[in-house]
């Protein structure tokens, strides 16, 4: 598999930020990629939705403004 070298190069990053493997990111970004998105985990059906791309996406209401304070409470559990 030939990838470009800056592609390459931010994998390599995000694994050892992960503490990972190369591999393991790649492996993980082909699954996500490959598996439907009706397949993907919603840990929260009543916070998430599964997006168009396949990402979990915050419910709102139309016109709604995602805030930082309300990303901080679905953090924090």
């Amino acid at each position: 598999m030939d990838l470009p070298d800056d592609l390459l190069t931010e994998a390599k990053t995000l694994a050892v930020r992960r503490k990972t493997t190369l591999k393991a990111v790649v492996e993980s970004a082909l699954r996500r990629e490959i598996r439907p998105a009706a397949e993907i985990e919603n840990p929260n059906p009543e916070k998430f939705e599964v997006g168009l791309l396949g990402f979990l996406v915050i419910k709102r209401k139309p016109g709604e403004t995602i805030t930082l304070e309300m990303i901080q409470t679905i953090q924090d559990g």
